[in-house]
């Protein structure tokens, strides 16, 4: 057997993201940086307005969006918030839809979806030659997906109102996913669909456009304990998501699995507390000036 990119079995992926959830920190660590900070940053966005416009790049299921939505509806009362979504994925899209059906309290917040990648997003903008504008846009993990980052965030952000902010999180540069890539990246099955990019690599690319930007490190952790324990369904559910290869204890050549099943026992991956393994999935968040 062959090892094969997890993203090219969906159901496969969407199990292994979800346990990757469950086990992480993940949305918790993000979920405080919209409560501490971001409304902050966001303190001048909807000032004067009667309606802010929030683009949502990849919204997923729409789990952090709503909590971002809420929070800018508290700090506005009585503003409209037109929220426009752009979501490959349908089954998201239909997640995002029951979300919000079944959310009290959202009366003044407007829904568009749109279920295209960005780059078909930013296509149809072109050709339309009707450049909405907006106060917030976000990318929230999304960027791995993008062919030309570079080109991608040039593009959003030529849709910042004057005082509106881009928000972009993703792993850090710090984080062990950052030293996984830089090492094992070249052994795995990189598909055309996911990049390793981190938050190092998007500071530089802002540096180099001379962008104005703000970043923010967000400690986040992930229980990868089950990882080291033979035949363990979940443990190699996380393995798989970890090396985003499909099936990867039982394809992956033995050399290979040993190195980084032993790897992620280390202290540059992760840290060990009583008899578990909690592996740095450190987040950054960076906040991009109009």
């Amino acid at each position: 057997m062959t090892m094969r990119s997890l993203l090219s079995d969906h159901s496969h992926y969407v199990e292994s993201f979800h346990l990757f959830l469950e086990n992480s920190t993940e949305h918790h660590c993000m979920l405080e940086f919209i409560e501490k900070k971001l409304l902050g940053i966001l303190s001048s966005i909807g000032n004067g307005k009667s309606a802010i416009n929030v683009l949502s790049v990849g919204g997923g299921a729409g789990e952090i969006d709503l909590q971002i939505l809420t929070k800018l509806q508290a700090k506005y009362p009585g503003v409209v918030i037109h929220n426009d979504v752009v979501e490959p994925s349908a089954e998201q899209i239909i997640a995002y839809k029951e979300r919000v059906a079944n959310t009290s309290n959202l009366e003044n917040i407007t829904f568009t979806w749109h279920k295209e990648t960005s780059l078909e997003y930013e296509s149809r903008m072109k050709a339309s030659k009707e450049m909405r504008k907006w106060n917030f846009i976000h990318m929230i993990q999304m960027l791995y997906y993008v062919q030309d980052i570079p080109a991608t965030i040039r593009f959003f952000h030529s849709l910042l109102e004057p005082g509106a902010k881009l928000l972009i999180i993703l792993v850090s540069g710090t984080s062990g996913w950052a030293r996984l890539w830089k090492k094992f990246g070249p052994r795995l099955p990189l598909n055309d669909l996911c990049m390793y990019v981190t938050s190092a690599h998007i500071e530089e690319i802002l540096d180099g456009a001379g962008q104005r930007y703000q970043s923010y490190e967000l400690p986040s952790d992930m229980d990868i304990t089950d990882c080291f324990i033979d035949g363990n369904k979940n443990g190699e559910l996380l393995l798989d998501f970890l090396t985003e290869t499909c099936n990867f204890s039982k394809t992956a050549p033995l050399d290979l699995k040993n190195e980084i099943v032993e790897d992620l026992k280390k202290l540059e991956y992760s840290e060990k507390r009583g008899d578990k393994y909690f592996f740095n999935n450190n987040l950054s968040a960076i906040v991009i000036e109009s």
